[in-house]
């Protein structure tokens, strides 16, 4: 294995699938999302691996529950960007140049952490892989993503038609290759380059025909009460909690999205899982 496949990244156990779910660990917080997560991928009987990337802010406590449940945990370091870069993209920086203004961004959310999702094209003993946020449970069998091609997103849609020719990082389907890391480092540390959302402005500006996938792959939890027509649990593959996390105590959302939070804290708990057919849609329960 040549050096830059490892430069970065620790491996500990060997792939066992030549296919990959792929979730990104950077503190507590997320490790609690990466295990209601995992466990939701591997209800739906998937043989793929489920890797998770975990940087040094995440406690060796917040892992155990995680290689318990049978995933691959890979360390990795951050990018190697410069100083100007990572002063630019700081949550400061990020946040007061770009604000967010239609929900808000927890205080463990940290920007610069966004951009060790692109680590996972240094893994490149499999074929395939599907990158999903830690704030995201699925809902049912996706294994056919392995089987779209680089690069596949959804449309970021949440709150009308209009964001639909944004992708949203979330999720994603990419193939590993180390030339395209490379590639896409050179690129990322450009001159001056300012990522306003950090890894989902700069996929969008590598992949400019970036395939899309259909919305229910990477359903946001605002479409439940924005654009309720979309919603039907039995097409959503992915349900994705942007914004507000489910397992946040100030949650400023909580009476909103009560159905949702309490399906997240189902699979975290692994206790009382719905059938997700059951689940009623939100006209149902207005």
């Amino acid at each position: 294995m040549v050096d830059g496949l490892n430069e970065g990244v620790r491996r500990q156990t060997d792939a066992k699938s030549p296919f990959a779910f792929v979730t990104l660990v950077t503190n507590n917080d997320y490790a609690m999302g990466a295990l209601a997560l995992a466990r939701s991928i591997f209800l739906t009987g998937t043989p793929a691996d489920v890797v998770v990337l975990h940087t040094g802010g995440t406690p060796e406590a917040a892992l155990e529950p995680l290689a318990e449940l049978g995933c691959r945990l890979i360390g990795v370091d951050h990018l190697p960007l410069s100083d100007a870069f990572n002063a630019r993209h700081a949550r400061r920086e990020v946040h007061g140049n770009a604000p967010f203004t239609k929900g808000r961004k927890p205080d463990f959310h940290t920007p610069l952490d966004n951009f060790c999702k692109l680590r996972l094209w240094q893994l490149t003993e499999y074929h395939a892989a599907v990158f999903i946020d830690a704030d995201a449970i699925v809902l049912k069998n996706i294994d056919k993503l392995f089987f779209y091609p680089e690069f596949s997103a959804a449309p970021n849609v949440y709150e009308s038609i209009a964001d639909f020719h944004r992708l949203n990082s979330g999720v994603f389907v990419a193939r590993p290759d180390i030339e395209t890391y490379e590639t896409m480092l050179a690129a990322l540390d450009a001159p001056d380059a300012f990522w306003r959302r950090t890894d989902q402005t700069f996929l969008q500006t590598f992949f400019p025909d970036w395939h899309g996938l259909p919305v229910f792959m990477n359903m946001l939890q605002y479409v439940w009460f924005n654009m309720p027509e979309l919603w039907n649990w039995t097409d959503i593959g992915v349900l994705h909690y942007q914004y507000e996390k489910p397992w946040e105590e100030d949650h400023p959302r909580a009476e909103q999205l009560k159905p949702l939070i309490d399906l997240w804290w189902a699979y975290f708990d692994g206790d009382n899982i719905p059938e997700i057919a059951t689940l009623k849609n939100p006209a149902e329960t207005a």
